[in-house]
């Protein structure tokens, strides 16, 4: 982000100079649209819910019931329900307390597990009357899997298949810039971030995506501090699309969320919470440490891609998970891809997407 900072001083001081700051392609008309406006955008169908969870927060919940009209050679035919965490852009309300209040961000992704996750698979289930799903995770949408489908047997026994794409259940080996936020002491932690939320979207980051990284000479650094916090791959990332994805990306989270993660950094190993001290474990979890997260309790079967240059989801994290995972039915290493390529990268469709539609049509 510094690196970035930098590069925008550059942009201010030179002005609108195109013939050197020249842009890549024109600024996307998907910048500024919403979720729904997007999947329009690309000629399907779209739908928008509420979910409320059990503890109160509302989740935004977006739909695509089907294909395009005429385009049975295109789609596959799938009803696409894509889900939202409670506290990023689109699942920022609460019955209870305002987003502004410290009360609102009292969560990590245990919660997320715990509520979020089981309230939408509940909407889903009951809306469309089907009785087990597909779910695909990637990154901390795989740790939220793991948490749910091993501590919530009804919830698991509507998954038909769990696809993971850069799984994380530990972080030992991450060697991303992130990880060292775990060197914070948790006492200072807060006094740093605060106590409400962390990396929220903002005009900082629109400005970035369409008036800096969609420069010519400016999208290689761009797109080198987005390496060093995810791994390298250029060859796989369309720098056209900057403008898009810093549109939308960060989504925010709680900086409880991020702290969490810095436990898990410190333990190595993927358990709840740490309340910061015994009498408050004790109040949680009825006991004085947190309790474990048991992967290998999950039974659920699941296919997992991960990616060789991911530094967030280092490989050898994952292969202490896959030995976990009793009902493994698919692995796949791609190696040149990092972290954020499972979602962005060029080629994977090919890499990935089809892969997971042939296991879908096994089913």
């Amino acid at each position: 982000m510094w690196l970035l900072f930098t590069v925008t001083s550059v942009i201010f001081t030179f002005g609108g100079a195109h013939g050197l700051f020249g842009k890549l392609t024109p600024e996307s008309p998907e910048a500024d649209m919403n979720i729904s406006q997007m999947i329009n955008y690309w000629g399907y169908p779209s739908e928008e819910y509420e979910v409320v969870t059990e503890d109160g927060y509302i989740l935004g919940v977006f739909r695509i019931p089907y294909g395009k009209k005429n385009s049975e050679n295109l789609d596959a035919g799938y009803d696409v329900w894509l889900g939202n965490s409670r506290g990023n852009t689109w699942s920022r309300k609460n019955l209870y307390y305002s987003p502004d209040s410290v009360e609102f961000w009292a969560f990590s992704f245990d919660e997320m597990a715990k509520y979020d996750l089981p309230a939408t698979i509940d909407f889903i289930v009951e809306k469309t009357g089907q009785e087990k799903l597909h779910y695909v995770g990637h990154s901390q949408g795989t740790t939220i899997g793991f948490i749910a489908f091993s501590t919530i047997p009804t919830l698991a026994k509507r998954i038909k298949t769990f696809y993971a794409l850069a799984p994380v259940a530990t972080v030992t080996y991450a060697e991303s810039p992130l990880k060292k936020l775990s060197l914070i002491p948790a006492s200072l932690f807060k006094i740093i971030f605060g106590n409400k939320i962390f990396m929220p979207h903002n005009y900082f980051d629109q400005f970035l995506g369409t008036e800096v990284c969609m420069r010519k000479l400016l999208g290689r650094l761009c797109s080198n501090a987005l390496f060093i916090m995810c791994g390298f791959d250029r060859q796989n990332l369309n720098v056209s699309r900057f403008d898009v994805y810093l549109g939308h990306n960060p989504a925010g989270t709680s900086v409880q969320d991020i702290l969490h993660w810095s436990q898990v950094a410190k333990s190595g190993k993927l358990q709840a919470f740490n309340w910061g001290s015994p009498f408050q474990n004790l109040l949680h979890y009825n006991q004085r440490t947190p309790p474990d997260y048991d992967v290998s309790a999950m039974t659920v079967p699941i296919a997992v891609w991960n990616g060789g240059h991911d530094i967030l989801a280092d490989p050898k994290d994952v292969d202490m998970l896959l030995p976990k995972l009793q009902n493994l039915l698919y692995h796949k290493e791609v190696l040149p891809y990092n972290h954020l390529d499972f979602i962005w990268a060029m080629n994977a469709p090919q890499e990935v997407y089809d892969e997971i539609l042939s296991l879908m049509a096994e089913d």
